[in-house]
């Protein structure tokens, strides 16, 4: 297939896909008028900034600008590459992807058949581990899964399996037909020393590690015998794995999400803390697998809730540094809650220990981080000892500074006060005596000037956002005519005259042309409240037509000055004079308009 074939594909797809189920089947929409709103998912939103043009198929978010079509929602949403975006929405209406012969599509191509073929190499994996769990010769692994409290139907739900040795699984898969290189690349197997194909899990229990795409990424092996080797090991990260951008079980908080059960997510440690929970009945559960946390994996949890519950180990407490990585889950506008739990215990202990109950009780007893750094605090110190007791102050003192609000740290002074009995007014002084935490000062920004180029701008702005949104005062204007300096104004210029002539302007097109942020985002940001709908509207339309219009002409007035000068007979003046004259009546006859 050529490259104008798979475009039409691809616009057939768009048309199949409507972008209002799609995207709603992702987030929450209300409709309001014409338009879709709902709380953006690409940054913190308080209050709906994105907005779903319906009639146009297209997204915009008015808070961060975040822009698109349908394919843009999904390649966004769910963190996957074009080619597998339209993979999704082709699945989605049963529509076969094609192949075309552009050089960028053969590389994407021949990038997505690797990855797929490792995708199905790694699934493969799991089914043979799988098989051999309940081969009758993974008695120690069954006895280990039943210590645990695994049910077999929830074994079966996570895929769990059974690593017997190290020389099946490559026998496997060199079977099934793949290469040796594959099963390296795929981190399936590794190579000893002597260049022998070997199971990088050997002789472990097997937890595959499923994406949110459903895809088996990567294996967690689990030793059951005592050994100087690793408890736990990991698949090395491949072109499949990263591990900084994956969260264990997020595809059943996918499927948990999407039928309507999920208000919150409890974020665990390691995959055996999540199958504890999640067999005890705590589905909406995920795990960092011991990682510190990137805003990569805070902005997966985002996807599907903005409450998260921390349930690290009791003595998460002490660790310093993870408690500060909790901050990236605010950043990216996340309502934390930390668990506390017995010390020594994980939520997995809990679980065996004191049953869902016993787990539930120490839920109901989340507390937002900074309450928790408060707690983590105390822990350290014995307040019955004076020297001890002023260090905790010291402390404490420091968490409290980090308070968003005056409420906020009284409530905190008032525990801090109540737990050592130091008054809250030498408390709050000594408070205010903190030296403050020194935060970069931001460059102050070059002042805004009001001149002729950055008015142009804003005349170019609402003109090409008019057309391109086809309102009927713009359908008339000849934007070949007006003067676009900047190369995204000329590209949006041109589709809009090149789709007039194929009928009508279709917005979401523009996609295609130009990437969603940047001057695009702009454009769209015009399209908010009455901007372009009002009935000042057209009238303004054509000031800015005018504002655009009036640069070339005075140049071509300056231009003819300058013949005028230079002339060397009486004929070749009266020529510039004519020029002049007729130059200036045009630019009189533009509208006087006002301040665009």
């Amino acid at each position: 297939m050529n490259k104008e074939n798979f475009t039409d594909f691809v616009r057939e797809l768009k048309e199949k896909n409507d972008i209002v189920e799609v995207i709603g089947s992702y987030i929450k929409l209300e409709r309001r008028g014409y338009n879709y709103w709902a709380c953006c998912p690409f940054h913190p939103d308080k209050s709906p900034s994105f907005s779903i043009n319906a009639a146009d198929r297209y997204y915009h978010c008015f808070g961060c600008g975040a822009s698109g079509d349908v394919i843009g929602f999904v390649k966004n949403y769910e963190n996957v590459d074009f080619m597998q975006a339209v993979q999704i929405l082709a699945a989605r209406v049963k529509m076969e992807v094609p192949a075309y012969d552009d050089r960028t599509a053969e590389e994407a191509a021949a990038k997505k058949k690797k990855h797929d073929r490792l995708a199905a190499l790694m699934k493969d994996a799991a089914r043979f581990y799988l098989g051999n769990l309940y081969s009758g010769r993974a008695d120690e692994h069954l006895a280990y899964l039943q210590k645990r409290g695994v049910s077999p139907s929830t074994a079966r739900r996570f895929g769990i399996g059974a690593s017997l040795d190290y020389v099946s699984l490559p026998s496997h898969l060199l079977a099934q037909g793949y290469t040796p290189e594959e099963c390296v690349e795929s981190g399936a197997c590794s190579r000893t020393d002597e260049g022998r194909l070997i199971d990088a899990e050997g002789e472990r229990l097997i937890i595959p590690i499923i994406n949110h795409m459903d895809e088996v990424v990567a294996f967690g092996g689990r030793l059951l015998k005592k050994s100087d080797r690793a408890k736990y090991k990991n698949t090395r990260e491949t072109m499949l794995f990263n591990k900084s951008r994956t969260l264990y079980n997020l595809n059943l908080v996918k499927k948990e999400k999407r039928a309507g059960g999920l208000s919150s997510i409890i974020l665990v440690e390691g995959y055996m803390d999540a199958i504890s929970l999640y067999e005890a009945g705590f589905h909406g559960v995920a795990a960092s697998m011991g990682t510190s946390l990137t805003k990569e994996q805070a902005r997966l949890l985002r996807r599907y809730t903005e409450n998260v519950f921390i349930s690290y180990d009791g003595d998460f407490a002490g660790q310093k540094a993870n408690l500060r990585g909790l901050d990236i889950l605010k950043q990216e506008g996340l309502k934390v809650r930390v668990v506390p739990l017995p010390e020594g215990f994980d939520p997995d202990d809990v679980i065996q220990k004191q049953g869902a109950d016993g787990y539930r009780a120490c839920l109901d007893q989340a507390m937002p981080l900074i309450d928790f750094r408060l707690l983590a605090a105390g822990r350290k110190y014995d307040l019955s000892k004076t020297d001890e007791k002023r260090e905790y102050v010291a402390e404490a003192l420091g968490v409290v500074r980090d308070a968003e609000s005056a409420t906020e740290r009284e409530e905190l002074l008032k525990r801090i006060s109540a737990e050592t009995g130091v008054s809250m007014a030498s408390l709050a002084r000594d408070l205010e005596d903190l030296p403050r935490l020194s935060v970069p000062e931001a460059p102050e920004p070059a002042p805004v000037r009001d001149d002729d180029a950055g008015l142009e701008k804003k005349a170019a702005r609402f003109v090409l956002a008019a057309a391109l949104l086809d309102k009927p005062y713009a359908r008339g204007c000849d934007l070949a005519a007006l003067p676009f300096d900047d190369p995204a104004h000329r590209t949006i210029a041109g589709y809009v005259l090149k789709e007039r002539r194929s009928g009508s302007v279709r917005a979401s097109g523009i996609f295609d042309l130009l990437p969603a942020d940047g001057e695009l985002a702009e454009i769209f940001d015009l399209d908010y409240g009455d901007n372009l709908d009002s009935p000042a509207a057209e009238k303004y339309f054509a000031d800015c037509v005018a504002a655009l219009l009036r640069r070339p002409l005075s140049e071509k007035i300056a231009a003819a000055r300058r013949d005028y000068e230079n002339a060397s007979t009486a004929e070749e003046r009266r020529a510039a004079l004519v020029r002049i004259n007729e130059y200036t009546k045009e630019l009189k006859n533009l509208s006087a308009g006002g301040k665009v």
